[in-house]
């Protein structure tokens, strides 16, 4: 089985429909001038992304995750509009309350899963009880169709570090241990097969992590430990998107981050290359996203696909 996971920075429709400040930035009227041109092209870099991946990885992807997006129709664009029309993805999304607008999605192959079931998990308080708004946790569950394999998805977007690293710090560890309480009671049902993915919104060395280590293998600590990184700030990569998986999927399984040449541009800032934003500040910049993806491979073998 081969997992993706992939922030799209900001992947909004063209049209302004009301929804909020955000969706009118976003549109053709809008401060970033969004037009019907470039939310297209990016489409279509989206979709060569995972036709890169299928050529690099020896298939396409089988299941993947996506955050910022702002709506179930732009996830279905990119599967319905783009050359994976010839392909059998299906989308599962759900509205969440984040002020932003936006939400994450998991697309599937049903050739090979079928979904049997799918919840979101709101996250509405912080370790202290306060009330906050942010992007719901996506939990989907998926049975292979040969072997009926069941596999536990969950797709993140945790809370940002604004306001302040130590500020923020208690968002994320509600919206960790909120996805790590839903993780072990599937466990304590019997179920193996956990497989977190997301933008964590922080190094695999923040304090939130502590809270999954006895639940949970993070694949990224390997990649963070070489100084590999999905986004790069002030020069430095940093590694904030993440698998974090249960121990029986953890020894088959293994966690890289793509580095098509499309999706990178040169740092003249600093050196060496970074990821080709859509948009530096206001101005557009041509790019898909500041984030590059990062593909789980699962093994064969021991029912798995």
């Amino acid at each position: 089985m081969l997992a993706v996971f992939w922030n799209l920075e900001n992947f909004f429709d063209y049209t302004d429909s009301g929804a909020g400040d955000s969706d009118a930035e976003f549109s053709g009227t809008g401060s970033r001038h969004w037009t019907k041109s470039r939310y297209w092209k990016k489409c279509y870099g989206i979709a060569k992304t995972f036709l890169w991946i299928a050529e690099e990885c020896g298939r396409l992807p089988d299941v993947a995750g996506v955050a910022e997006v702002e709506n179930r129709a732009v996830v279905r664009t990119v599967i319905n509009g783009t050359l994976l029309r010839k392909f059998d993805y299906a989308c599962v999304h759900h509205d969440s309350p984040d002020t932003r607008g936006i939400d994450v999605a998991l697309v599937y192959r049903t050739g090979i899963f079928r979904k049997t079931g799918e919840k979101a998990i709101a996250v509405n308080m912080d370790v202290d009880g306060n009330p906050m708004t942010t992007r719901d946790i996506l939990y989907v569950c998926l049975e292979t169709v040969d072997a009926g394999v069941k596999y536990h998805f969950f797709v993140n977007h945790h809370p940002s570090k604004y306001g302040g690293e130590q500020v923020s710090e208690g968002r994320r560890m509600a919206a960790m241990r909120k996805m790590v309480s839903f993780c072990d009671s599937l466990a304590a049902a019997g179920e193996r097969n956990i497989i977190c993915m997301g933008d964590f919104n922080d190094t695999p060395d923040g304090p939130a992590f502590a809270v999954a280590e006895e639940s949970l293998v993070n694949m990224a600590v390997p990649l963070a430990d070489k100084g590999l990184g999905t986004i790069k700030y002030a020069g430095k990569w940093d590694l904030i998107d993440m698998f974090l998986v249960s121990e029986d999927v953890a020894p088959k399984a293994e966690m890289e981050i793509a580095f098509p040449d499309f999706l990178l541009t040169e740092d003249n800032a600093h050196s060496g290359l970074k990821p080709l934003r859509t948009y530096t500040g206001p101005r557009y910049s041509g790019g898909i996203s500041d984030h590059l993806p990062i593909v789980l491979y699962v093994g064969y073998g021991d029912n798995v696909p």
